[in-house]
């Protein structure tokens, strides 16, 4: 009988089962907002060094093939010493390409206050965003497989505005991009809350994106606003 009762019930292994895949989705969260915290710093650092440079701008190809080079190397390296290493190369990388777009925008009137504004708003979206995702711990998975196809198209859009110069399909993906990173700041967070990303450096890399792009994006309307009045 007394064997019986040293028995854990159903409901105590749930509740047993449930704090310990909490305590493992909060350490996930913190060691993603520690890491992305220091990639953002130096992403600027990188950016802030090109633009005092004066470095050109890479090109589409080089961007691209370095970009999607590094994140494949960083997916390989997820699990190991080395992806810490892979993380900051992407992230460094894509701060180096930041900076002559940068520049661009400062040498335009009002250049200071366009990217002062695109700056501010990334971090009021990321920070009301995350905090929306942690305080009610909605389960936003479910936008996914939308936001995978978003990114998609509106990547192949932004390739066509660029190779056949249409300046409206360039601020229409500038506008799209604005809204897909913001659903994949949600997306991403609620997937780490909830489990469903157990690799706190594949979280930063989609956390770091979504902000690059989300601030780029920004940019580019602001700038165009700014040179249409």
């Amino acid at each position: 009988m007394n064997s019986l009762q040293n028995v854990p019930v159903p409901a105590t292994v749930a509740r047993e089962a449930g704090a310990a895949a909490t305590l493992a989705a909060n350490k996930v969260l913190r060691n993603t907002y520690m890491l992305l915290a220091m990639t953002l710093a130096f992403s600027a650092a990188t950016a802030g060094l090109a633009v005092a440079m004066k470095l050109p701008h890479p090109g589409l190809i080089v961007t691209l093939v370095g970009y999607f080079g590094l994140l494949f190397l960083t997916v390989k390296l997820r699990n190991s010493g080395w992806a810490l290493a892979s993380v900051f190369a992407l992230t460094g990388f894509m701060g180096y390409t930041l900076g002559p777009i940068v520049s661009h925008y400062l040498s335009l009137p009002n250049g200071g206050q366009t990217v002062m504004l695109a700056m501010g708003g990334t971090s009021a979206i990321f920070l009301g965003l995350s905090g929306y995702a942690l305080a009610t711990r909605k389960d936003f998975s479910y936008m996914g497989g939308f936001l995978t196809v978003g990114v998609l198209v509106a990547f192949l859009a932004g390739l066509a505005a660029i190779f056949f110069e249409i300046p409206a399909l360039s601020l229409t993906v500038s506008a799209a991009f604005v809204l897909l990173a913001s659903g994949l700041i949600l997306w991403e967070t609620s997937n780490i809350i909830h489990g469903g990303e157990t690799n706190y450096v594949m979280a930063t890399v989609s956390l770091f994106v979504s902000i690059f792009n989300l601030f780029t994006s920004l940019l580019q309307l602001l700038g165009f606003t700014n040179s249409s009045d």
